[in-house]
């Protein structure tokens, strides 16, 4: 299996939200939020975006402390975090209306319990920078009980399952396998979620390379994919049928 990062109808919207939002006038909110289920590749698209741009990323972990947050931050700034929080903050509102960056903070359901989402609003506010907040699949309604931060949000932009389309571009640039078209329908059946995915290439690389099976069509997929025993002869019992 090829290792590489896939640009799918996810990725694409995504790309065009940050777009957006680093080129919207000054008086109007940056402050995008991001979100869905796991296994759609939201973390994978978020670093690889931040890796491409100068940006400050931070994720958020159970127990992380607005101090915690705030050192993270100016750590991705590449200064030395003082002990005190306002002195954190000033430096970071210094060195953002410095030189501006969109702000990434991915896991961010961590933060909002603890109220600590207020920090990151205020640090909006002050520096103008772009704030991207990056969680789970409910996190627009966890973040309805804070009427005056989610007003200040531009766009929310929600991860989809992959649909079939999706799925034939993972299928042509991760893997060599030859598939029929009611093969890859009958894969998008059986999941629409990267990781899942990933595991059933590995999966259908092995048993053909093994059983020397060069086309993948519905029968076979759905003989791989449900452990049917002797699977060396599911590609001659095809055969056979289909004459």
């Amino acid at each position: 299996m090829k290792i590489k990062f896939i640009k799918t109808k996810n990725v694409k919207q995504f790309i065009a939200l940050m777009e957006e939002l680093n080129h919207l006038p000054p008086n109007i909110p940056k402050i995008a939020l991001v979100y869905g289920e796991h296994g759609l590749g939201k973390s994978e698209t978020i670093k690889w975006w931040a890796l491409k741009n100068d940006c400050v990323y931070v994720r958020a972990t159970k127990g992380m402390t607005s101090r915690w947050l705030i050192s993270e931050i100016a750590e991705e700034l590449d200064e030395e975090p003082f002990w005190h929080l306002q002195e954190n903050f000033l430096m970071i509102e210094t060195k953002l209306k410095e030189n501006p960056k969109t702000i990434i903070i991915d896991e961010v359901d961590f933060l909002i319990e603890k109220n600590i989402i207020e920090t990151m609003r205020d640090i909006h506010d002050r520096t103008g920078c772009p704030l991207v907040l990056v969680g789970m699949g409910l996190i627009d309604r966890k973040l309805s009980r804070y009427p005056h931060f989610t007003d200040r949000i531009y766009k929310s932009f929600k991860f989809e399952k992959y649909n079939v389309n999706d799925i034939k571009l993972i299928l042509k640039e991760l893997t060599d396998l030859n598939f029929t078209d009611d093969g890859i329908n009958y894969l998008a059946t059986r999941t629409n979620q990267l990781r899942q995915l990933i595991k059933l290439i590995n999966k259908l690389e092995t048993i053909t390379k093994t059983n020397n099976i060069d086309i993948l069509d519905e029968f076979i997929v759905k003989g791989i994919l449900n452990g049917r025993e002797n699977i060396a002869n599911v590609q001659a019992t095809q055969t056979v049928l289909a004459s």
